[in-house]
């Protein structure tokens, strides 16, 4: 199937950084209403270079469009492109208004099309050996998530300054705008409600706590720039997941059972590190004391923090582990190395390939109508709850997904395999004695 683009901004460099591993991928052509962007895009990579978006949509060997345009562009972008009979896959948020999300699907089921998009941080490896884990037992029933998505002090980052590697300006008055959880929640939301179900209900907050960002105006200037929801399922799980430009980084997840925990360091990494604990008394006891909090090669004596758990490889698991194409400069190819190696490496291309395996097989969507407007709902709801807070019940709900068939075959159990470490069991006398002295 043919693929074409519409916007070519900051986060279409990020697309092509994995188009190296993805020969079956046949791009059609690019369009942007900025044209030189559009030029320097077509130059830079070699795509053809539609004159106009009618242009784009005329093509008839063109099978689906990818939407990566300003978000309060989506819903026109997306609804002509139906429209024109096109598959769409779109960037996130789908659309800022429930119902227009709504009619699109409603538009694309009426002219038998498909209709998805992003985060497809679901299927990365990371994700899928968290799911798979769940699944073995190996934490026993899941109970608690906490999920942070804090991005830094956007007041602090200068980003005015970030660019891509073609030069593209990092997006940031829409960043700011739109606000950190428009821009950010769905990545936690995504595995969060494929893995557990639909939300039950959701309890947020959602505040504007740092005035002045950038000395680019804003309209409006006061976006939130933290969230914090509290969602609850009806299998009694809870999940915690906070959003903000004003906190340090962190991108971390915990999934926390009755037997133990699964920890995360980085949503945005497709194969970020996993770490399995099985909850002991040593473990458990050990944490009450300083050093083994804040030292971790003490803790990991007693066993806090786990073991790493080895990561499920799926069909295009390497297209993270290298970089082509995107720049050639000696810096260009330092920072990709660090940045894969220490910051984050997305496959983002993996979503639309999904989508492509799933349409030629025959198969329904991995991420189907239903679950990607729950997503949509829980986004907005968590976005407009306020500084006073709110308590929402959900309009939408969705039938429970399955993980990835290649995601479930390995053969190795995770409860199964897990084992303590030794010192575990030198020191559980240790612990015994303090518990009695």
């Amino acid at each position: 199937m043919k693929i074409a683009f519409v916007g070519c901004g900051y986060v279409f460099d990020i697309y092509m950084r994995t188009l190296w591993a993805y020969p079956e991928l046949t791009i059609g052509g690019i369009f942007d209403i900025d044209a030189a962007r559009l030029q320097l895009v077509s130059r830079h990579y070699g795509f053809r270079a539609y004159a106009s978006y009618d242009e784009m949509l005329a093509d008839e060997s063109v099978d689906i469009i990818v939407n990566l345009t300003s978000i309060r562009s989506h819903q026109e972008v997306i609804r002509r492109a139906l429209l024109a009979g096109k598959h769409v896959y779109s960037e996130k948020p789908l659309t800022t208004e429930l119902e227009w999300t709504r009619e699109l699907f409603d538009l694309a089921a009426s002219k038998q099309l498909v209709f998805t998009g992003a985060p497809c941080n679901l299927y990365s490896d990371a994700v899928m050996t968290m799911w798979k884990a769940v699944t073995d037992g190996a934490i026993g029933k899941p109970v608690l998530i906490y999920a942070e998505l804090d991005d830094n002090p956007a007041h602090l980052m200068k980003l005015e300054s970030v660019r891509s590697p073609t030069g593209a300006p990092f997006p940031y008055v829409e960043e700011l705008q739109e606000g950190c959880t428009i821009e950010h929640v769905g990545y936690h939301l995504a595995w969060i409600c494929a893995m557990f179900g639909p939300a039950t209900s959701v309890t947020a907050v959602a505040s504007h706590l740092v005035a002045r960002k950038t000395e680019t105006p804003l309209a409006p200037p006061d976006t939130p720039d933290l969230s914090v929801a509290c969602l609850t399922f009806a299998n009694g799980l809870t999940a915690r997941v906070t959003c903000s430009w004003v906190a340090p980084r962190d991108h971390s997840m915990r999934i926390i059972g009755v037997e133990g925990q699964i920890t995360c360091d980085n949503v945005f990494h497709d194969q970020s590190p996993l770490f399995l604990e099985r909850f002991s008394r040593v473990s458990l006891a050990a944490r009450k004391a300083y050093a083994a909090r804040t030292q971790p090669l003490i803790g990991r004596l007693f066993g806090i923090g786990g073991r790493t758990l080895p990561l499920v490889r799926r069909w295009k698991s390497h297209a993270v582990e290298a970089e082509k194409g995107v720049g050639t400069s000696l810096k260009h190819r330092f920072v990709s190395w660090l940045r894969r190696r220490q910051v984050y490496a997305q496959d983002k291309l993996l979503g639309i390939a999904e989508m492509i395996r799933a349409l030629e097989a025959g198969k329904p969507q991995p991420m189907r109508p239903d679950y990607l407007l729950h997503l949509n709902e829980l986004t907005l709801l968590i976005h407009r709850a306020g500084p006073q807070g709110a308590t929402v019940v959900p309009t939408t709900s969705f039938t429970p997904i399955a993980p990835l068939a290649d995601s479930v075959t390995p053969t190795a159990n995770y409860r199964e395999t897990y084992r303590p470490k030794r010192s575990e069991a030198l020191l559980a006398r240790l612990i015994a004695r303090l518990h009695t002295s």
